[in-house]
């Protein structure tokens, strides 16, 4: 069984896992046992002010980006200024009151008073499925769903279907993680000409996002010219997390869901989806009004 309590901080986001093989061409009958790399999934705590907010599983890498992505992306923060520091520590399973083998990771958030004093006000707390957009929302009107204005982008235009899979065509080879495990989401940033210079990877979609926009915020970077890259569907809460950061336009490997289209409409972000070369399907634009 593999286990993470020796390796120590940090802990690793892949890991070793003996398997039986069976059905391969050339093997016995009863198979044969190898080696598997499997992605990490561990508990990762998020504390604001001494205060636990939410739990989120995640894969064991990029958590400072990750824990200020998404304190940005969820409101809890306005500015990367709000947070003052970060720091992360490895708890073992039996601190955690885990089971054997199934360590976590805390995170410390030191926030302004302005950001705390708002966080207490909500009542939302985040615990269980892997990067889980609703977890723990206790009615409809908390979901917050309100859309987030993307300011105009004299740009936008450029962030066509070449330039989309010109970054996709980029991004598979930079998933470092999902090469040898699988199972992994990639969130990537590319400029506008479709160079793809940063890729965040996570078990979570929702996760890798936080990381790639986390990433964004401590470099100062989040008013760039680009978009977003990502290996998932396109739901609604990625389309509103991109949203509230300033982050005009999105596209994903697979299809959106009608609620992530009606969202990246009524914020005015163009979302492409289904961008397998040499198609791709733009979803919605704040151009397609004017043609």
């Amino acid at each position: 069984m593999p286990s993470f309590d020796d390796a120590g901080p940090p802990l690793p986001p892949l890991l070793p896992l003996p398997v039986q093989v069976v059905g391969e061409a050339g093997l016995p009958p009863g198979g044969e046992r190898r080696t598997d790399i499997l992605a990490a999934e561990v508990p990762v705590a998020l504390v604001f002010n001494g205060i636990s907010h939410a739990v989120m599983m995640a894969t064991p890498q990029d958590i400072e980006d990750f824990a200020l992505g998404f304190a940005l992306s969820e409101g809890i923060l306005d500015t990367p200024q709000d947070c003052r520091g970060i720091d992360v520590d490895a708890v073992s399973a039996i601190d955690a009151g885990l089971p054997e083998g199934m360590p976590g990771l805390e995170v410390r958030l030191d926030i302004s008073t302005r950001a705390f004093e708002r966080l207490k006000g909500r009542r939302r707390s985040l615990a269980g499925r892997t990067g889980c957009g609703v977890c723990g929302v206790e009615s409809f009107a908390a979901l917050d769903l309100s859309p987030v204005p993307v300011p105009p982008r004299d740009w936008i235009g450029r962030v066509d279907l070449p330039t989309v899979l010109r970054g996709f065509e980029q991004l598979r080879p930079l998933q470092v993680l999902n090469a040898e495990a699988g199972a992994i989401h990639a969130a990537g940033w590319a400029t506008i000409d479709g160079t793809v210079s940063d890729v965040l990877e996570d078990v979570g979609r929702h996760n890798a996002l936080d990381k790639l926009l986390g990433r964004l915020a401590r470099g100062g970077r989040l008013s760039e010219p680009g978009f977003v890259l990502l290996s998932s569907r396109g739901s609604h809460e990625l389309v509103r997390k991109c949203a509230r950061l300033g982050v005009a336009a999105m596209a994903t490997i697979s299809a959106p869901t009608a609620m992530g289209v009606r969202m990246a409409e009524l914020c005015g972000l163009t979302l492409w989806g289904l961008c397998r070369a040499p198609r791709g399907v733009l979803y919605a634009s704040p151009l397609l009004s004017k043609r």
